[in-house]
């Protein structure tokens, strides 16, 4: 008798392998889209964890900013102290060059007890003072001069190693050698505090002083109204030549290699570091256009050069966006070149083109570098009349104070980097709802 073979032909194994094979291979097509899922979360998980670090780091340090410790007491304006000969009739510079801390001082030690001999009383009192008394003072009384003589309750600003204490930034429990605050005036500190002599206000100083040596007195008002000259300049010359430049681009220029040569240096322009858009502005216009240094206006020139590019690409990619269509539609009924893009390209272009104004001009509000070298680092204590005026802007308040030594200015620090920030938030959240709001689907 013959045997039956009872082993699988080929032909049945073939067709029992391709599935096996092709199931082989769906698993690992799938288990790699999981792998990828996967690394994207976490990629987005780091960042945004990072993000939350940075934030809290920033917060935490600076939301004690915006609080100021002031000290609320009567104040008598003692004529033996600011005028002890009575010249203010015939001579009044005397009201001006008054010893006002002098006036503060004495006040405070009447409240908390301290004797006119105590000398080392007398200095620890006074180190409790802020020095801008001195700027406060006088000016009430050169206002009014009836007030000397009188007793008045003012409110001043304490000195910055007191504020520290009282909002917690100085460790207290170590010893008296190792901080800037002694003992007595922990003391004296308590007391005020239990009598509401000394409590925390909105700190609007932050928003309108100038440059101080003193953290307490220490504001951003030079460097917001610089930024907004500085903004109002760029705005006013980066939107109009970017725009007009990348009309002609992409609409009219022929297409040769100059033209290409063009492009290709724009892009590139885009790239260049910061710092080199502020050497050309040094070179050009401090050096040689003898513009003044520190001046808003130069500030906005060297931004402009620097925004140039980011808003002649975002543009140039906003008008190709623009259907074919519309251009062989209006072309088509009998309009001329210039009318079909400015009447029909240009409006539905516009919301990329603000989307890119905006960036770019956020991009320019955050920028330090190219300002460094065109000296908007100096001292600047008054507000800024004019863009020819001396000013500094946000990211380089925030680098000065970075750089001193008091403890007070840390916070002062953080405070301006979340302005900066609430500045560069809002921006981009406007250009995102004019994006919205003009934007059309096609």
């Amino acid at each position: 008798m013959s045997q039956v073979s009872t082993s699988p032909s080929m032909a049945t194994l073939g067709v029992s392998a391709k599935p096996e094979r092709r199931d082989i291979g769906l698993r690992r097509r799938y288990a790699a889209e999981r792998r990828f899922r996967l690394f994207g979360m976490a990629a987005i998980a780091f960042g945004l964890l990072f993000l939350f670090l940075l934030l809290f780091s920033v917060v935490s340090k600076g939301y004690t900013a915006f609080q100021q410790s002031m000290i609320t007491i009567p104040v008598e304006f003692s004529e033996q102290v600011i005028d002890k000969n009575n010249e203010r009739a015939t001579n009044p510079q005397k009201l001006v060059s008054a010893n006002y801390p002098v006036v503060a001082r004495n006040a405070l030690a009447k409240v908390l007890g301290v004797a006119e001999d105590d000398r080392a009383g007398l200095k620890a009192v006074n180190g409790m003072i802020s020095d801008s008394v001195r700027t406060q003072f006088r000016d009430m009384v050169v206002a009014n001069p009836a007030i000397i003589g009188t007793t008045q309750t003012v409110t001043f600003l304490a000195h910055g190693d007191l504020d520290s204490a009282f909002k917690g930034q100085i460790d207290l429990s170590v010893a008296e050698n190792n901080r800037k605050i002694s003992d007595k005036q922990v003391g004296w500190m308590n007391t005020l505090v239990e009598s509401g002599a000394l409590s925390k206000h909105f700190n609007t100083g932050l928003f309108v002083n100038g440059a101080s040596s003193r953290p307490e007195a220490a504001g951003l008002g030079v460097a917001v109204v610089g930024s907004l000259y500085m903004m109002l300049i760029v705005l006013v010359l980066s939107l109009p030549i970017g725009v007009a430049a990348s009309i002609y681009l992409e609409e009219f220029a022929p297409k040769n290699r100059f033209t290409d040569l063009i492009e290709v240096n724009i892009n590139n322009l885009a790239a260049v570091p910061s710092i080199v858009y502020g050497l050309l502005g040094l070179a050009v216009f401090v050096n040689f256009a003898g513009f003044p240094r520190s001046a808003a206006l130069v500030g906005g020139l060297v931004l402009t050069l620097m925004t140039l590019p980011t808003i002649i690409i975002a543009t140039r990619a906003a008008l190709k966006a623009v259907p074919p269509s519309i251009r062989s539609a209006a072309l088509g009924l009998g309009a001329s070149k210039m009318q079909t893009v400015f009447h029909h390209v240009l409006p539905l272009a516009m919301p990329g083109i603000l989307t890119g104004t905006i960036i770019g001009l956020a991009h320019a509000l955050g920028e330090t570098a190219p300002l460094l070298l065109i000296g908007m680092v100096a001292f600047v204590a008054d507000i800024p009349g004019t863009p020819l005026d001396p000013s500094t802007a946000l990211p380089v308040q925030i680098y000065m104070w970075a750089n001193e030594a008091e403890r007070a200015f840390v916070e002062r620090t953080s405070g301006a980097i979340m302005v900066l920030l609430i500045f560069l938030i809002l921006m981009n959240v406007g250009a995102i709802l004019l994006r919205r709001r003009f934007e059309r689907r096609w």
